[in-house]
């Protein structure tokens, strides 16, 4: 059993809490692992694979009842929903802007609040992946730049089984019967090695890679599979990297379960 938790919850996030939990509690079966590698107390850094709308639901109730809640970095568009942005807010989640000089500051709240203890959940792709078989995509070098600046535990996360609740990019919900949430939690990812590096698009650019490759392991344990083709880049693809692809193009053969099969935004 862990202990009590080493920060003081908003009263917002304990509200958001007591009215979620117990709905995904009722709602899902329950496969976590690896918890033995969050830190008990001290900021760090959790960085998880992004499959569908409600894995960040499903990733926080695995945070939460592991006694180390999870501080999101989310869009801003969020933000900006009536009393949803409200709540958000003041349950100290951070706002990203994209594409924006004001995405710094998202990075600077991110740094403060490792340095205040919290822990830190940064989806390392961005936004849900766009490989057609949902392996973790390239990933985006934020989780690596607050690690290495803060220098604190980088710990990697695999999740599936939010996909068969809500298909990537889908509308309609699938809650029976009851989906099992497989979430497995890696030992920190090395990156002491490059602490005295300077912090420049190739260190940064190998500590992603290093978070990516531990992820996907992680992912292929749960999945019983390997992932055998190149990581996806939605750059080289031409898929944008923001919004659902498929507005735009195919990304690959269609599947149950991929990016491909049919949901809108």
């Amino acid at each position: 059993m862990r202990g009590a938790r080493p920060t003081r919850l908003p009263l917002a996030y304990r509200l958001v809490a007591f009215l979620v939990r117990p709905m995904l509690m009722a709602l899902t079966k329950r496969d976590w692992r690896g918890v033995e590698h969050l830190p008990m107390s001290g900021g760090f850094v959790v960085s998880a694979n992004h499959i569908s709308y409600v894995d960040p639901l499903i990733f926080a109730h695995y945070m939460f009842d592991n006694r180390r809640e999870a501080y999101f970095l989310a869009k801003e568009s969020l933000f900006a929903i009536p009393f949803v942005g409200w709540v958000i807010r003041r349950a100290g989640q951070i706002p990203v802007y994209r594409n924006s000089l004001a995405a710094a500051q998202a990075y600077r709240a991110a740094v403060d609040a490792v340095r205040q203890g919290k822990a830190v959940a940064i989806f390392p792709e961005g936004t849900i992946t766009r490989d057609p078989d949902l392996w973790p995509m390239r990933g985006k070098t934020g989780a690596a730049r607050v690690a290495l600046e803060t220098r604190c535990p980088l710990i990697p996360v695999a999740q599936w089984g939010p996909e068969e609740i809500l298909s990537p990019y889908g509308h309609r919900l699938r809650l029976f019967p009851r989906k099992t949430m497989h979430l497995r939690a890696g030992p920190p990812v090395d990156l002491s090695d490059l602490y005295d590096q300077p912090i420049d698009t190739r260190t940064l650019r190998e500590a992603t890679d290093r978070l990516m490759d531990r992820i996907t392991l992680l992912l292929e344990e749960i999945r019983g599979e390997q992932h055998t083709h190149e990581r996806f880049d939605p750059r080289r693809h031409g898929v944008p990297e923001i919004g659902d692809p498929m507005k735009h193009h195919e990304i690959g053969r269609s599947k149950p379960g991929s990016p491909t099969e049919g949901g809108t935004a």
